[in-house]
């Protein structure tokens, strides 16, 4: 058997999850989309033996992915990485703290990709779409959200097209759960998905991705 292929999934508490911070293996993906994702994979692949590590921070933005990236990206070699990122940017721009003050959210993500290729020429890169949906937090200023939002997605879609990276639409996929269920159900307060959530992205995952050719044997 070959080196097995190195997964690394990146982001803010949507992707943490909860995550151990030991290499318990019953606790170190958390349960988030990751765990999922990653479930699904290590059995379906698992005469190549995958390997999944989720380095998700609750409340990071951008700017503090690229603030750890060597040692929690570099340093782990991957051969994919997966960036769930957005959130907390927005979220502190939204309620006008000082750390929102300027919006530095595309010239850092740029700048995270850029030294990324650098160093790892051949890594494949997995752009993950921010959301929310209309309900708990982001009720309030709906439109200021919603405003704020639009502008990330379409900064991430872009930037996928850029760096050749698979992109994952997700705020679409949420819109159209709603039509099952109410948004709550989804994402309990408007930014955190709940279980069936975490699902949704999963899916998403693992479909963007194999639709992209990312191969785990």
């Amino acid at each position: 058997m070959g080196k097995s292929k190195v997964v690394l999934f990146q982001g803010d508490s949507i992707t943490d999850g909860g995550r151990g911070r030991n290499d318990d293996p019953n606790h170190v993906l958390g349960h988030s989309y990751a765990y999922i994702a990653a479930a699904e994979l290590g059995r379906e692949f698992a005469e190549a033996q995958p390997v999944f590590y989720n380095r998700g921070i609750s409340g990071n933005r951008v700017s503090d992915l690229y603030a750890r990236w060597n040692e929690d990206a570099f340093s782990l070699k991957p051969d994919v990485i997966s960036i769930m990122i957005g959130v907390n940017d927005a979220w502190r721009i939204v309620n006008e703290e000082p750390t929102g003050v300027t919006d530095r959210f595309e010239r850092a993500y740029r700048h995270l990709l850029e030294e990324t290729k650098e160093v790892l020429p051949n890594v494949q890169l997995v752009l993950c779409e921010p959301f929310i949906l209309r309900t708990g937090a982001t009720e309030e200023r709906w439109i200021v959200w919603s405003e704020q939002l639009d502008r990330y997605q379409a900064i991430v879609r872009s930037l996928a097209i850029e760096f050749g990276a698979i992109f994952v639409p997700l705020q679409q996929t949420f819109n159209d759960a709603c039509e099952r269920a109410e948004a709550k159900y989804w994402i309990w307060d408007g930014v955190h998905p709940t279980t069936a959530g975490h699902d949704l992205i999963a899916r998403e995952w693992l479909k963007a991705v194999k639709d992209g050719g990312i191969t785990f044997d």
